[in-house]
Order: structure tokens, then sequence, then C-alpha cells
């Protein structure tokens, strides 16, 4: 059974590296979905899963959020960021944010980590 959201489509959420791999899962969708209808603004998904072969990826020692279909990036800025960030802060299955906000390609990345019940408020760093 295929899911549906108001806002967002699974399509949005494919690999970006020209492979078009997309196994972002549902809970992330969901998750985006709630923190979207809190914050009542469009959110721009810049990056959603990533297969192996990202640049990305590539670099990493061990396979990222991204990678394991958990987590996406928003592209916003200035105050719109800085609401969606206290959105997202707020929502209990929010465990990383990361904040990108210098620059031209501004994001928030935001990640669950299902089934790690003993993360109690997100994890926040920038880029």
């Amino acid at each position: 059974m295929t899911m549906t959201w108001e806002n967002f489509t699974r399509d949005e959420f494919a690999c970006q590296c020209g492979c078009g791999t997309n196994e972002i899962q549902d809970g992330i969708i969901d998750v985006l979905q709630e923190i979207r209808e809190v914050y009542g603004k469009s959110m721009r998904i810049t990056s959603g899963y990533r297969c192996a072969n990202h640049p990305i990826e590539r670099v990493k020692s061990r396979p990222g959020t991204h990678n394991l279909g958990l987590a996406a990036d928003v592209g916003v800025s200035h105050a719109d960021g800085f609401r969606l960030l206290q959105v997202a802060m707020g929502h209990p299955d929010i465990t990383g944010v990361g904040v990108n906000q210098k620059g031209s390609g501004r994001f928030i990345h935001l990640d669950i980590v299902e089934g790690n019940e003993h993360v109690s408020r997100p994890s926040i760093w920038s880029y």
C-alpha cells in the first residue's frame, strides 16, 4: 500500500545523484507532515534519500541517516528557518537537527532514529 501525504510526495525524496533510487522511510515523511501542519508553510525538500553512491555518502565511513532513509533537508532561511527550527525541536520524534544558514544553499536537516528510545531530545549541530 502506498501512503499519501497532504503536502509531500515520495518522488521529492528520491536520490539526486542521478540514480533516482528512493528508499525513504514512511516514518520521516509522517513526521515532516506533522511538522508542516504546525509550521504552516510549504517545505521544499532539497535532499531526502541518498544511495551509497551519492557523492556525500561515498565519503562517509558508515551509512548516514539519509542513506538509511530517515532524514531530509528542508531548504529554508532567515526567519522561516528559525520558525522551522522551533517547530522541529518541539517534535518528539526528531532526533537530529543540522543547521546550515550561511551562503546560498541554506537548509535545515531533520532526522529520526527509529527505535532509539534513550534519545530524549534532538541532537543539534551546524554545518
